[in-house]
């Protein structure tokens, strides 16, 4: 199905249960309990606000020409669908804090913070191979005009006055970024507001069509959606692949765009995010290890953020994050319907970039439960 396709609205009222209180958990219950639903979630995690799922961890770059270094056309076009409902889905959402640092409350309400400006790639002198390499691939992949755009030093300086150092530098127009941390909770609390069920502390064992097997029990439905990630092994061949991110505070900071630092051994991605916040984060890391981030990261990262943005000397490190993104063998999303189960899964880094447009398809299927299997 195509992503471009507007999903048909099911017929109210279904019993639904979902598998899975992520991101695209929570994107189901909002939407399905809106449309008149009975909706039931169930999820590992003890509550809602526990930073287990993987969305709480990514840093919400909304980058459709920059993923196409590791992506393919079908996430592309997934990606510009999303940029296009986010808007919408964050509309009717209540307003939530600013994501709180440890001790901290969260401050005044706010809407989720979603911005469309753009973001750059950045190289220092020397690493033009490594840049070059990465920048003729996305104008090699992107359609034309959507390719990354050469801006000079003095261009930069009127975009981002704060960053310094770096020798080159290109602009991806239209990608944007959306506060994860807000998202979530405000996903949560819009669902909940809606008449959907969030059973925490409850694991899913394995889904079937019209059922749910979890250690309290069979949970039987009309229909069920199982977006578990890692947690649907060994019915998906899924892999966690692990991500590292450093959360600073930066009173003062002038930065208005995610950030990409193009690097020969590593990619180094920096988005600043409301109340004067910074999240600085790594690609991805062949391992399943959910121990915390390792000192070799940590000083990677901070050195790189420092090396675009010196003014973040002065920025506190609040705390630092790791977590596992779920992949397939190709690292390319999957939908699979059949009557009464729809299974998404293998979102890998694109999450939040494709997440908007997948739930989009899996609800299509609900009027139209014809078997098929696609790469999403």
């Amino acid at each position: 199905m195509s992503a471009q396709s507007h999903p048909a609205t099911p017929r109210p009222p279904l019993n639904i249960a979902i598998a899975g209180a992520g991101l695209l958990g929570r994107l189901l219950a909002w939407q399905l309990a809106r449309a008149g639903h009975v909706v039931e979630v169930f999820d590992l995690a003890p509550g809602p606000q526990v930073r287990g799922a993987t969305g709480w961890t990514a840093a919400g770059m909304l980058s459709p020409v920059s993923e196409l270094e590791c992506a393919d056309a079908n996430v592309y076009q997934l990606g510009l669908r999303s940029l296009q409902l986010w808007p919408e889905l964050l509309a009717g959402l209540p307003a939530v804090p600013v994501a709180p640092f440890a001790g901290e409350d969260g401050g005044p309400l706010r809407p989720v913070d979603l911005r469309a400006q753009g973001s750059l790639l950045l190289a220092h002198r020397g690493d033009e191979g490594a840049a070059a390499r990465v920048v003729d691939l996305l104008a090699d992949k992107a359609p034309a005009g959507h390719a990354p755009r050469r801006v000079d030093l003095q261009e930069l300086a009127t975009l981002e006055p704060d960053i310094r150092g770096p020798a080159h530098a290109w602009l991806l127009e239209g990608e944007g970024q959306i506060d994860t941390w807000q998202a979530m909770a405000a996903l949560a609390l819009g669902a909940q507001g809606a008449g959907a069920r969030f059973h925490w502390g409850r694991t899913v064992e394995r889904a079937e069509p019209g059922a749910l097997h979890t250690d309290q029990g069979v949970v039987r439905a009309d229909w069920v959606f199982d977006v578990r990630g890692t947690g649907a092994r060994p019915q998906l061949s899924v892999r966690g692949v692990r991500g590292e991110i450093v959360h600073l505070h930066a009173p003062g900071l002038r930065l208005n765009r995610p950030l990409r630092l193009l690097h020969p051994r590593h990619r180094v991605y920096i988005v600043p995010r409301a109340g004067d916040r910074v999240l600085v984060g790594a690609s991805e890391i062949e391992s399943e290890d959910r121990s915390p981030i390792s000192l070799r990261t940590s000083v990677e990262l901070m050195a790189a953020a420092h090396s675009v943005l010196p003014a973040l000397a002065e920025a506190r490190v609040v705390f630092t994050d790791t977590n596992l993104r779920p992949a397939l063998p190709d690292n390319l999303p999957v939908l699979h319907t059949q009557p009464g189960l729809t299974q998404v899964n293998g979102l890998f880094r694109h999450g939040w970039l494709i997440g908007p447009a997948l739930v989009e398809q899996a609800l299509a299927a609900l009027s139209e439960p014809a078997p098929s299997e696609t790469s999403a």
